[in-house]
């Protein structure tokens, strides 16, 4: 996943080394290697402060622009926006890394403090008049100014975001959508930290060690030392992870074990206390139908799909639609085969979710002789680090990795390393944050510290971060096959982001639409499984010996299976977070719950024992994250990565000449171009959702 936020104008800090000590570290540009965040000199305290001054500062740019007596251009206009926000840039990016992989309760007060500022900042720029005033004259001339293509793009970007924003709204309506923005931007903060709470709150606690048969030793060793981290000696804990199913559910043989696991991850922000989020989603979902209203959209799906790959909602519907009745027959189909395995385990009882992970990885046993357990001592984090993702990335783009130990970071756990470019040349960092912990949200991300901008003469700094289970001391640091496809996953955004090759920071690297950002995301974990790639990784850490083939080949030919069930968890999650977007201006607020079961039903994705991957609840990504009404875009783009592995198939597979053609089609071109266009210059055609089917194993629409 990227991480979505709404910030400032530009988002890269200005190519300048700072001559001198500043009172706060954010007053200059770091003096670290591409200005890396200084976080050894940074303090919990700068925060607040630096966010205020930054605010301060990019208000008076913002004021001289709009207030410039000369005529308005696109140099003293756009590219004068571009360059301002230098140092509100260097601390959001720096604290909304910080605050989500990291918190503590003094972020969490500068959080609740500064985020509806910061809405009100956006307000103050995209609803100043005189400032649009400008924008426009130059929009309204783009055609006599002999803008280079990616200049183009960047003013019909600004235009298309000031109207987006509201700036040709009467005064009064301007003043009404000033206060839907503060007050949505407070309620998506205290989502979040509702949820970060109820989430660690809601972790298991188990007294007996004979309740957690099924665990390995490691895992259990795990959990034995997250309950003396939590001063709870002579039990065990295990940690929820911000999805409805829970890894330890495949592996719990204690069936009453596995049903309190479920219920803790079902309810953990339904128990009525303070961490309960339903009144904040249902305030959240009204306000932001009245803000559609506002400005001029029938629903808040409509405002936001303006500028997606997607355009409207009911291509999203149309799209989901198509997938909802092979998804469905897979998952009865699915559904028998583990009913008819409780009955051969010589158990008597009706399959229920918290059932469903176990019996579905005995089938897979039985049907492929495949135990996840089996795969993990050839899945070492480090080994799958450097000689996967790193050597998967090196033939395919020719770029190298070097660990660096010279640069700070905000927990120990975090890695540093340097990416050099295929002709040796420095492209950017990468820091990388894998281990759970209970002030880390849940999931996993990436994002920028820095922002590639030729304008700006920035380079990019990326990290991304993730959930794994820490393993304990003295053990190896094993991870599932699901482990090594996030990383693979992750580290897709991250050459999205390494690989931008735009003059303004907006248009940069992963700044693209939703349904698009994750396109070169989920393409990269095709590579997770690629013959020359999972040879070089996938070892036995105790023996040193490859992975057997016969192994691999039981990984392959199990991938379709329970694909009826994880396809089905995403589209109910897709349509859930479309209907709560849908919803009339007019609309009473509404019972969480009941509007749940009764969007499920009506979209058909209430598939029995298939639970939505998050309920409303804890439904991070469109409550707090930027992914409102556009969580589809995690299968849209399944469908154009599909359509992609499927062209690389045809055309040799994984070659530098390839990569070099993807690197410079796709993932250097950030939002330069227009994503339709750009993907079919690179395909050769329109996206079509064949491939993903086929990749799947669901029968093919007529």
């Amino acid at each position: 996943m990227l991480r979505i936020r709404s910030l400032c104008l530009g988002a890269a800090a200005v190519a300048v080394l700072a001559t001198a000590a500043s009172a706060n570290p954010f007053d200059a540009p770091s003096t670290l290697p591409l200005q890396a965040p200084m976080f050894d000199k940074i303090k919990d305290t700068d925060y607040q402060p630096a966010f205020e001054e930054a605010m301060k500062q990019n208000l008076a740019e913002i004021a001289a622009i709009a207030n410039n007596k000369a005529a308005p251009t696109f140099d003293n206009t756009i590219v004068a926006m571009e360059k301002s926000g230098r140092m509100l840039d260097r601390v959001s990016e720096t604290f909304f890394a910080v605050v989500q992989a990291n918190t503590n309760d003094t972020l969490d007060k500068v959080q609740s403090a500064e985020a509806p500022k910061l809405a009100a900042h956006q307000d103050a720029i995209f609803l100043n008049p005189k400032l649009f005033a400008r924008v426009k004259a130059v929009y309204d001339q783009r055609a006599n100014l002999k803008l280079d293509p990616e200049s183009q793009q960047l003013l019909k970007v600004y235009y298309n975001q000031f109207i987006h924003a509201g700036a040709n709204l009467s005064d009064a309506d301007k003043a009404k959508l000033r206060e839907l923005n503060k007050e949505d931007a407070t309620l998506e903060t205290q989502f979040q930290q509702k949820l970060l709470a109820g989430t660690k709150a809601g972790a298991l606690v188990v007294d007996n060690k004979a309740d957690l048969a099924g665990l390995s030793d490691a895992e259990i060793a795990a959990a034995q030392k997250a309950a003396a981290d939590r001063k709870m000696p002579g039990k065990f804990v295990i940690p929820l992870q911000n999805t409805t199913q829970q890894p330890a559910l495949s592996s719990l043989t204690d069936r009453t074990t596995r049903e309190k696991l479920f219920n803790a991850s079902w309810t953990r922000t339904e128990k009525g206390d303070a961490n309960d989020t339903r009144d904040i989603i249902e305030k959240l979902a009204q306000l932001r139908a009245q803000k559609a209203k506002l400005l001029g959209y029938p629903t808040y799906a409509a405002y936001v799909l303006y500028d997606q790959m997607a355009k409207t909602p009911d291509a999203v519907k149309n799209f989901i639609g198509q997938l909802v009745a092979p998804t469905a027959a897979k998952a009865a189909d699915e559904a028998k085969q583990i009913q008819a395995a409780i009955k051969a385990d010589g158990k008597n009882f009706e399959l229920k979710p918290w059932d469903w992970e176990m019996y579905s990885d005995k089938v897979r046993k039985a049907k492929y002789d495949l135990d996840e357990n089996e795969l993990k001592p050839y899945f070492e984090l480090n080994k799958v680090l450097e000689d996967g993702v790193f050597y998967a990335a090196n033939k395919l783009y020719g770029i190298t990795f070097k660990e660096r130990h010279d640069l700070p970071v905000y927990q120990p756990d975090v890695r540093v390393f340097t990416v050099y470019d295929k002709d040796g040349s420095v492209l950017g960092i990468f820091y990388c944050d894998y281990f759970k912990r209970d002030n880390k949200s849940g999931g996993a991300w990436m994002s920028n510290f820095v922002q590639q901008s030729k304008l700006l003469g920035t380079k990019p700094v990326v990290y991304n971060v993730a959930n794994f289970t820490k393993a304990a001391p003295g053990q190896p640091q094993l991870i599932s096959f699901d482990d090594v496809t996030t990383m693979f996953h992750e580290f897709g955004h991250a050459l999205h982001g390494l690989f931008g090759n735009e003059k303004y920071p907006t248009l940069s690297g992963a700044n693209t639409a939703r349904d698009w950002v994750e396109f070169p995301s989920q393409f990269n974990e095709h590579w997770a499984l690629y013959p020359q790639v999972l040879k070089h990784y996938a070892v036995n850490y105790k023996t040193g010996a490859p992975i057997p083939q016969a192994l691999v080949d039981k990984i392959k030919k199990s991938q379709t299976w329970n694909q009826g069930y994880e396809l089905g968890e995403l589209l109910a999650a897709s349509e859930l977070d479309m209907q709560w977007h849908s919803l009339d201006a007019d609309a009473p607020k509404q019972d969480v719950d009941a509007f749940e079961t009764k969007a499920l039903a009506d979209t058909h994705t209430n598939f029995p024992n298939v639970p939505t991957r998050y309920r409303s609840s804890y439904f991070l990504h469109i409550w707090a994250n930027g992914y409102a009404a556009g969580y589809y875009a995690y299968q849209w783009t399944v469908m154009l990565d599909d359509d992609a592995y499927d062209w690389f198939e045809n055309h040799g597979g994984l070659t530098r000449a390839n990569g070099q053609r993807f690197r410079d089609m796709i993932l250097s071109k950030g939002h330069s171009e227009d994503y339709g266009p750009m993907f079919r210059a690179f395909y050769g055609k329109d996206p079509d959702a064949g491939p993903m089917l086929k990749d799947r194993g669901l029968p093919a629409q007529k």
